[in-house]
């Protein structure tokens, strides 16, 4: 009889065994489980664009002397080292090198109105500055 009760011990005991296994096994689970939704929430790592290949030194004219429009417009900027061109944000070159341009097409549309011509679809315009335009 006590073979019997020790042998319902030790298999009571290793059922006991499992289940703690068990229960340990889906908290692990769990776990990462909850480690992923951690990671999926967490902001992602910031990338880098790596060591820098130039010098702020480096002279534009060397980095591209195969493009002669970036070189027009260094010299519009007036930038000639890396360093010069860095300070500008891409809307600004863009501002800056359209002014010209709107501003000519202004001076051509008010030279027209003075004449009673417009460009195609500018008639608004024509009477508008006669209006404005004292006589």
């Amino acid at each position: 009889m006590a073979k019997k009760k020790l042998a319902k011990k030790a298999h009571g005991g290793a059922l006991k065994r499992l289940a703690k296994k068990e229960t340990a096994g889906k908290k692990t689970a769990a776990k990462l489980a909850a480690k992923s939704a951690i990671a999926k929430a967490a902001p992602p790592v910031e990338t880098t664009i790596g060591r820098v290949l130039v010098s702020q030194d480096e002279k534009l004219y060397m980095l591209f002397h195969e493009d002669f429009h970036a070189r027009q417009i260094f010299e519009f900027l007036r930038a000639e080292t890396v360093k010069d061109l860095e300070q500008f944000t891409p809307q600004q070159i863009v501002k800056l090198l359209s002014q010209p341009i709107q501003q000519t097409v202004q001076r051509i549309r008010r030279k027209l109105a003075e004449k009673n011509r417009h460009l195609a679809g500018d008639e608004a315009f024509v009477v508008e500055y006669k209006q404005s335009r004292p006589t």
